[in-house]
């Protein structure tokens, strides 16, 4: 396949977890000639979660566009489609990833995303996970994110400080680009 003639689309099928539905979807989209370029599994709940990024020739992604509405049925799966295209980097000057943890409190991730918004982050990637230690509940996330080139990172550090402070969260960024 070249880029030329190569399309993209983005699936997400949502259903009660269970062994198999992986293999199923993903048998079909080989049959429908489609690969996938990039995908992500999560069990939220009893709930099984699977977004994918295919790519294909238009035969092969109107295939996978008339064929998922029967399997999803089959499979009790609720499923979401969109055509996309190949996506194009913005320029940045750093990336990053995040890790922070404290005591589960109402609102902690709603201010850390509303302050990388503020500061033009670009978030990459997130997994924010609650758990119980010692009778009480904490949380902890994971965030993968890019920065603007003109960023004073120090600054931004200096910052964040400031929110993780009123958070009551431990924190560590890492350089990973």
């Amino acid at each position: 396949m070249t880029t030329f003639t190569s399309h993209q689309l983005v699936l997400t099928a949502i259903g009660e977890d269970r062994s198999g539905i992986v293999s199923e979807l993903t048998q079909l989209v080989s049959e429908c000639n489609c690969n996938i370029i990039d995908s992500r599994i999560a069990i939220l709940g009893n709930e099984f979660t699977f977004i994918m990024l295919l790519s294909g020739d238009m035969a092969a992604i109107s295939r996978v566009e008339h064929t998922l509405p029967v399997k999803s049925v089959e499979l009790g799966l609720l499923t979401m489609m969109k055509r996309t295209s190949r996506h194009t980097e913005n320029e940045f000057g750093a990336g990053y990833t995040l890790e922070y943890s404290g005591l589960d409190t109402q609102g902690t991730l709603s201010r850390v995303t509303r302050f990388f918004a503020e500061q033009k982050m670009s978030i990459c990637s997130l997994k924010s996970d609650t758990f119980e230690e010692q009778g009480e509940m904490h949380m902890s996330c994971l965030l993968e994110f890019n920065t603007p080139c003109e960023l004073d990172f120090d600054q931004f550090k200096e910052k964040f400080e400031e929110l993780s402070g009123i958070s009551n969260v431990h924190y560590v960024f890492r350089r990973i680009r």
